[in-house]
């Protein structure tokens, strides 16, 4: 080919392809498809190996500090698998890319503008920007955790004596999401309307059991405005009546567990609560992997065949998954009155920079001590029930919070379905908690 043929050929492509979208391409695909150009690996790292007691100082910068405290101790150990992409729904990646850069940030935290549909901040983390820590929690909170609606049934939860194994006590119930904006796949698209509050996500929760707690129900309605605190409403099936819950419950322990309701999904709390700090980008193992490849829980069985993730480890506190090396944001949230009333001094978590999931955590108590650590399984969706399959959703499948202090744990099992018929808009009133309740 002659210099002019070249010259002809590179000024089509342009014509073709811009710059700018070249450069929006490139953006979108390193985001959501960190593992299309290299699989990461670690020196000595091998798919299939256990990383023990006897093994573990080899790989820990690869841990986060709790873990690595787990495993020296030979708690607990990690089997590793490959790595593996865990693609977002492409109506996801192509509304964050039609919607690219319209999100701005206001003056203040918990102020953003322009958030329609997808992630609102896909470009890489800059540790020069003082507010890149709040750009990743709003990418959490506009993240495509459970789609656009799903259901959790069953889901139990198993109170934990660590040093002893005695299951203290077992919860089952239902828990449902929507999203009521920011939606990209199940119509209505963009929102679901009428909305006269403005609501952004709603989860409601009923338990199943034991007896002396059936029929108590929690419901969450979360705004896009953050500044506006959430409308949180408890029914009491022994009382029978539904009251509000006042902002410090969200950080009480929530049914006597070791969980806070400002836990749930790693954090469930307003931006404008914390301060954010972005602490880097490292390579670490997460608890991701292949639900239908593992050693399940035979005795949780259901009439379809499915069974729920197993635990082991001491105390049976932790799940028996496999753990992939993945790139992860480090990001620190230190509560803004956390000498009023808040019980933590901070948490630590380490975000999944393709999914957004925090399945990481560590709190951290007002003295500045570990208290509690947090493990939230992520299945891929077309290695789990068939109507997961295609959904794009990395689904939570198994979970362990960990009060290191206490020595004690809860854990939990699920049965994930991404499944709009099973959460509809009308479950989510409180007419629907009376109706349900009475």
């Amino acid at each position: 080919m002659n210099n002019n043929n070249r010259l002809f050929c590179a000024l089509l492509y342009l014509s073709l392809h811009p710059l700018s979208a070249l450069a929006d391409d490139e953006l979108i695909d390193k985001a959501f498809y960190p593992y299309r150009a290299a699989i990461p690996e670690a020196d000595g790292l091998n798919t299939g190996m256990l990383i023990e007691s006897d093994n573990v100082e080899r790989f820990k910068e690869l841990l986060d500090p709790a873990m690595l405290g787990f495993i020296r101790q030979g708690w607990t150990r990690i089997e590793v698998a490959s790595t593996t992409s865990f693609d977002l729904h492409p109506h996801y990646v192509e509304a964050t890319r039609k919607h690219l850069n319209s999100a701005k940030l206001g003056a203040n935290p918990g102020e953003i503008s322009g958030t329609i549909a997808g992630r609102p901040f896909p470009a890489e983390p800059d540790a020069a920007d003082p507010r890149a820590g709040e750009k990743l929690a709003w990418n959490v909170k506009y993240g495509y955790n459970w789609g656009d609606s799903a259901i959790i049934s069953p889901f139990i939860w198993k109170y934990r004596n660590m040093d002893t194994a005695e299951v203290e006590r077992t919860i089952g119930m239902t828990m449902n999401f929507l999203n009521f904006t920011n939606r990209v796949n199940q119509p209505p698209l963009p929102a679901i309307t009428p909305n006269p509050s403005n609501k952004f996500r709603a989860i409601y929760l009923n338990i199943d059991s034991p007896q002396d707690l059936r029929n108590t129900q929690l419901l969450i309605h979360r705004f896009n405005n953050d500044l506006k605190r959430d409308n949180s409403w408890l029914y009491l099936g022994f009382q029978r009546r539904v009251r509000r819950l006042a902002t410090g419950q969200m950080t009480d322990a929530f049914l006597g567990s070791d969980l806070m309701i400002e836990d749930f999904e790693g954090y469930n709390g307003r931006i404008a609560d914390m301060r954010w700090s972005y602490q880097g980008t490292r390579f670490m193992l997460m608890p991701f992997y292949n639900h239908n490849d593992l050693a399940l829980d035979e005795g949780s069985t259901d009439s379809e065949g499915y069974r729920m993730v197993a635990f082991d480890g001491k105390g049976n506190c932790f799940p028996r998954i496999t753990w992939q090396l993945r790139k992860v944001y480090q990001l620190q949230a230190t509560p803004l009155n956390t000498f009023a009333r808040h019980p933590l001094s901070k948490r630590v978590h380490y975000v999944d920079a393709q999914t957004f999931a925090v399945s990481r955590t560590i709190s951290y108590d007002r003295q500045g001590d570990p208290w509690k650590t947090f493990t939230i399984g992520k299945a891929h969706p077309d290695h789990h029930l068939p109507i997961n399959k295609g959904s794009g959703v990395a689904l939570d499948d198994s979970f362990s919070m960990i009060d290191m202090q206490a020595m004690h744990c809860t854990t939990g099992q699920f049965k994930g379905q991404v499944d709009s018929e099973q959460s509809k808009p009308e479950i989510f009133s409180v007419q629907y908690l009376r109706a349900t309740g009475n």
